[in-house]
């Protein structure tokens, strides 16, 4: 998407959910981008206030 002279906001919108469902098609992308920075995903991010029993 760098160096893209978008046309009109539809071309924009385009590319940007074609960019998006290939990041979700390929969630390894996301992976080897936390572990280059070292952050981590939780499976969890609730606080014990915020969980409902």
């Amino acid at each position: 998407m760098a160096n893209t002279a978008f046309t009109d906001p539809d071309h924009l919108t385009r590319t940007l959910r074609r960019g998006l469902a290939q990041v979700q098609r390929h969630p390894e992308l996301i992976n080897g981008c936390l572990t280059e920075t070292g952050l981590t995903l939780n499976a969890d991010t609730r606080s014990q206030s915020d969980k409902v029993s």
